[in-house]
């Protein structure tokens, strides 16, 4: 029984080793794939780190943002209306959210046209809304230049294959083009799945902005009909 029990574990200890002979070779493999996309895959690989850098930062940035202080315009409105206009701008020093600075600057543009006061909040919230989307055009360069570096190597490796052939002299050998084949389909497979990352990345993060410029939007619609109510 006991020599059984030995057997079965030294089996299973021989298929374990096995497995993990095959992840090692498999990722042995990836990696060889990898560098025979050439000198290409280097802007790929720095761009794919730029996207995932910008997405993780500014969807933290992003999300803070979206936090909002569901009492805060209701005190607005009860220190507006009681006249404690410097109670009021303290509220908004203290938090800091987009809405708050925009209906900073609207408090201090108080006695003057609607227009004015108008105005003024927009002007900040023209000044939140590019914090807000700073470093998304770079996705958007992303999306679309790699794709177009990946074609570059695909164009350099069918030149390498049709170099190779006409060195051969019409004795071709499969492995004479097998460098180039990879380079042009490595760089090509690579560049679009960079460019897909930073397409959806962008898509999502243009997404969230918007919901944010929709909420300072109806905040300021708001305070203009604080400002226009009869005083208590």
């Amino acid at each position: 029984m006991n020599l059984l029990l030995m057997m079965q574990a030294g089996a299973e200890a021989l298929n374990g080793d096995a497995l993990d002979g095959e992840v090692a070779q498999e990722s042995i493999q990836l990696f060889e794939l990898v560098l025979k996309g050439g000198w290409i895959m280097i802007p790929l690989a720095f761009l794919s780190i730029i996207t995932v850098y910008i997405f993780i930062e500014r969807y933290l940035v992003l999300k803070r943002v979206a936090v909002e202080d569901t009492t805060f315009m209701n005190r607005i409105k009860d220190y507006i209306h009681d006249g404690k206009i410097d109670s009021a701008l303290s509220l908004c020093r203290s938090n800091n959210h987009p809405v708050a600075r925009m209906i900073e600057k609207g408090i201090t543009r108080i006695g003057r046209p609607l227009n004015d006061v108008n105005t003024a909040i927009e002007n900040v919230g023209n000044l939140e809304i590019s914090r807000m989307e700073k470093r998304l055009p770079t996705l958007a360069t992303v999306a679309g230049g790699a794709p177009m570096i990946g074609f570059l190597g695909t164009v350099i490796g069918m030149i390498k294959s049709f170099w190779e052939m006409a060195e051969a002299q019409g004795s071709v050998e499969v492995a004479q083009l097998a460098g180039g084949i990879y380079t042009a389909l490595v760089t090509t497979v690579t560049g679009l799945i960079v460019g897909i990352m930073a397409y959806f990345a962008y898509n999502i993060l243009v997404a969230k902005v918007e919901k944010v410029i929709f909420k300072m939007e109806a905040r300021t619609m708001e305070f203009m009909d604080i400002l226009n109510e009869p005083a208590r």
